[in-house]
């Protein structure tokens, strides 16, 4: 199973014709407005609305921690799990007894964004720089390794908000997540994001 592909991540409801309904004629952001506000949003809690690249649709809640950590929870009937935490990407399907599969934070796209320090103005770090129905819309990869893929980052202005991403794997297949309102500054306990915590509790020893 592909990280933020479950049945999708990561609301085609509300939050999407709110975001939709942006004035068109708003002035795109810059980049260094850009790398200000993630540098500034340490953590948040929100909705989302999952598309993936064959049209299925999920929902659930994302939880963000800065830097290096978030947490995908899927509503049933996917009732999946997607987290971020240690260096590592763990993928928890409810229906295998076999453990997540894991791989490296750093081998998607998802880890520009949960940087510690996210500079976008590092050299062919942004590859696209544009507007999209009254959002500044941002492309970036990792410069040193392009093959990893690419996220499209949507902001709203006054005040600057994510609002949705699009991740571009390295065969092309594209997941689209849309964000509800954030809750940002939120206080998580670090048990949320452990991966070997959540092994330990699905599957014991």
């Amino acid at each position: 199973m592909k990280p933020f592909r479950i049945a999708l991540p990561a609301v085609i409801s509300a939050a999407l014709l709110a975001a939709s309904a942006l004035p068109a004629a708003a002035e795109k952001l810059s980049v260094a407005d850009i790398s200000a506000y993630l540098n500034a949003l340490k953590s948040a809690r929100t909705g989302f609305v999952q598309i993936n690249a064959d049209g299925s649709q999920s929902t659930g809640t994302v939880y963000i921690k800065r830097p290096g950590r978030a947490r995908f929870e899927y509503d049933p009937p996917v009732d999946a799990l997607v987290m971020a935490g240690g260096q590592q990407v763990a993928i928890f399907d409810p229906k295998s007894n076999s453990g997540p599969t894991q791989y490296p934070l750093k081998r998607t796209p998802l880890n520009l964004i949960l940087a510690r320090r996210i500079d976008l103005s590092t050299e062919r770090m942004v590859v696209g720089h544009g507007e999209e129905e009254g959002m500044t819309t941002i492309t970036a990869q990792d410069p040193k390794n392009p093959e990893y893929g690419t996220i499209r980052l949507f902001f709203s202005p006054e005040p600057v908000t994510l609002r949705q991403w699009i991740i571009t794997d390295g065969a092309g297949d594209q997941t689209k997540v849309v964000l509800g309102d954030l809750d940002r500054d939120v206080v998580f306990g670090s048990a949320l994001f452990s991966i070997p915590g959540e092994i330990q509790k699905r599957f014991g020893d």
